[in-house]
C-alpha cells in the first residue's frame, strides 16, 4: 500500500512539474517583446505608443480567445489544445525575428495571444483530472508559481541573448525554448489526462448551448469572473505603476522602487507556495482569501497614507505581495468547487478572462490618477479593489457552498 501511495505522489509531482513548466512558458512569452523594445525602436524608428500596441494586441487576442479556448478544451481535449497553443505562440514569437517592418509585429502579436489563450483552461482541465485531490491545492500553487518564474526569467533571458547576438537572435532563442518545452510535454503526454465532454448529436448541440450559457451566466461563475477582474485591477496596478507611484508619493529613487517591485513579486511567489499547503489543509477557502486580501489591502493603505522610509516600504510591500500570494491557490479552489464535471475548460477560460478585463482597465485609471498628481488615491484604489474581491468570495460561499468544500479523494 505504501508503494502505491508513493507511486501516486511521485506521478502527481511529475504532472504538476510538467504543467507548471508549460505555464511558465505562457508568462515568459507575455514578456517576449518588452525587454527588446529599445532595440526594436532603433530598428524601425517607432514611438513608445506603437511599441505598447504590440502588447495590447497580445492581451486583447488572449482575453477574447480564452473562453472559446475553454470550449475547445472540453470538446476536443485539453492535451491537444495545449500542444497546439504552445506551438502557435512559439512559432509566432520565432517569426517576429524575421519581420522587415514594424506593422508585421502586430498580426504576429495577435497570433501569439491566441496561442497564449489556451493555457489556463487546458492546464486546469489536466490538473483537475490528473492530480489526486489531496494535492490539488499545491498543484494550483505550483502552477501559478511557474507563471511567476516565467515572468522573472524572460527579461534576463532575452536581454542576455540580445547582448550576445541581436534582438532577432533573442526572439529565435525564445521560440526555440518554447518548442523544446513542447517536445517535453509531448514526450510525457501519457501522464496528462483530462475530462472530455461526450460528443453530442448535431441536433442536440443547439439545445446544449443554452445550458452552457446559463452555466457561464450563473451567479457563482459570474462572481468568480468578478473576483478575477477586481484582483487584477489591484495587482496589475502594482506591477505596472508601482515605481512611478512610489516616486510621486515618497520620492523613492527609481532603482530602489524597482527593487521594491521585485520584492513584491518574490513575496507573492513565496506566498503562493505557502498558500498551496493551506488550500490542501483547510476547507474554508473563503477565509483564506478574505484574510489574505484584507491584510494586503491594509498594507496598501499604510503605504498610501504614512511617511515610510525606503526600507519600510520594501518590507510592507513585500508583505503585501506574500499575503496576496497566499490567497491564489484558495482562489483556484473556489473556481474548482463551482465548476461542474466536464466543464473545467470553459469555466476556467471564462473566469480567467476577467484577469485580462481588469488588466485593460487598471493601467488607464492609474495613469489618469498619476497625471492628476493623486498617488495616494492609487493605493486607495488598489485597497478598495481587494475589498470588493473579498465581497465576491464571501458571496460565492453563500451561492455555491460546494466551492468551499475540499473534494474527497
Amino acid at each position: 500500500m505504501t508503494d502505491v501511495v508513493a507511486e501516486s505522489a511521485g506521478r502527481d509531482v511529475k504532472i504538476i512539474g510538467l504543467i507548471g513548466t508549460g505555464h511558465a512558458c505562457s508568462h515568459f512569452f507575455q514578456l517576449a517583446l518588452p525587454p527588446l523594445f529599445f532595440f526594436i525602436q532603433q530598428a524601425f524608428g517607432v514611438s513608445n505608443t506603437e511599441l505598447g500596441l504590440t502588447v495590447t494586441c497580445f492581451y486583447v487576442a488572449s482575453g477574447l480567445a480564452q473562453t472559446p479556448a475553454g470550449f475547445m478544451v472540453d470538446r476536443f481535449g485539453a492535451r491537444a489544445v495545449l500542444f497546439a497553443g504552445l506551438g502557435l505562440v512559439s512559432a509566432a514569437v520565432s517569426a517576429m525575428a524575421f519581420v522587415t517592418a514594424y506593422w508585421m509585429l502586430l498580426p504576429l502579436s495577435v497570433l501569439a495571444g491566441l496561442g497564449n489563450s489556451v493555457f489556463h483552461p487546458a492546464d486546469y482541465s489536466i490538473l483537475n483530472a490528473s492530480v489526486g485531490a489531496r494535492r490539488i491545492g499545491r498543484a494550483y500553487g505550483v502552477h501559478t508559481f511557474g507563471g511567476n518564474i516565467g515572468w522573472a526569467v524572460a527579461p534576463i533571458f532575452l536581454s542576455t541573448l540580445a547582448g550576445f547576438f541581436s534582438w532577432r537572435g533573442a526572439l529565435i532563442g525564445a521560440g526555440a525554448l518554447g518548442f523544446a518545452i513542447l517536445a517535453m510535454l509531448v514526450a510525457n503526454r501519457h501522464l496528462l489526462h483530462y475530462e472530455k465532454a461526450a460528443p453530442k448529436p448535431r441536433a442536440d448541440r443547439a439545445e446544449a448551448a443554452a445550458p452552457t450559457f446559463e452555466l457561464l451566466m450563473s451567479a457563482p461563475i459570474l462572481l468568480c469572473f468578478g473576483y478575477f477582474m477586481l484582483l487584477s485591477v489591484a495587482l496589475v496596478g502594482v506591477q505596472t505603476f508601482l515605481p512611478k507611484t512610489l516616486d510621486a508619493l515618497h520620492q523613492t529613487p527609481v532603482a530602489f522602487a524597482n527593487l521594491i517591485l521585485t520584492g513584491f513579486l518574490f513575496g507573492s511567489s513565496a506566498g503562493i507556495l505557502a498558500g498551496g499547503i493551506l488550500a490542501d489543509r483547510l476547507r474554508r477557502h473563503d477565509f483564506v482569501v478574505a484574510g489574505g486580501l484584507a491584510a494586503a489591502a491594509l498594507m496598501f493603505i499604510l503605504v498610501g497614507t504614512s511617511p515610510l522610509t525606503n526600507p519600510m516600504l520594501f518590507a510592507v510591500i513585500g508583505i503585501a505581495g506574500f499575503l496576496s500570494g497566499v490567497t491564489t491557490p484558495s482562489r483556484d479552489m473556489l473556481v474548482r468547487g463551482a465548476t461542474p464535471r466536464g466543464a473545467a475548460g470553459k469555466v476556467f477560460g471564462f473566469v480567467y478572462s476577467g484577469l485580462d478585463a481588469g488588466s485593460a482597465v487598471a493601467p488607464l485609471v492609474i495613469g489618469r490618477l498619476l497625471d492628476h498628481r493623486e498617488p495616494t488615491l492609487v493605493f486607495w484604489m488598489m485597497a478598495l479593489a481587494l475589498a470588493a474581491a473579498i465581497f465576491t468570495a464571501v458571496t460565492l460561499r453563500r451561492n455555491s457552498p460546494a466551492a468551499m468544500a475540499a473534494p474527497a479523494e
